[in-house]
């Protein structure tokens, strides 16, 4: 829903319901958009932001150990006797 900035002076309660509920509201300056109104979304408290670290740091552990070591990475290039293939 577009509506102009003087418009949204008489209906200001109306549209946040409106945007609060999912609803898309711009506000719109000489008929340009110049404002979207969008809910809040309420900050995680403080032990679901410890879970989500937790977890980033297990998948972050396991990446980093996984896969060849770097030190080996090229051994495929060589040969036996330590020379180009």
């Amino acid at each position: 829903m577009e509506v102009s900035v003087s418009e949204a002076k008489g209906q200001t309660t109306e549209l946040v319901r409106l945007a609060k509920a999912g609803g898309e509201v711009i506000l719109t300056r000489h008929g340009h958009p110049a404002v979207r109104l969008v809910p809040v979304k309420a900050a995680p408290d403080r032990k679901s932001r410890r879970t989500h670290l937790e977890a980033a740091r297990i998948i972050g552990a396991a990446k980093a150990n996984s896969g060849p070591s770097a030190a080996r990475s090229q051994d495929f290039l060589y040969g036996d006797d330590g020379l180009p293939a």
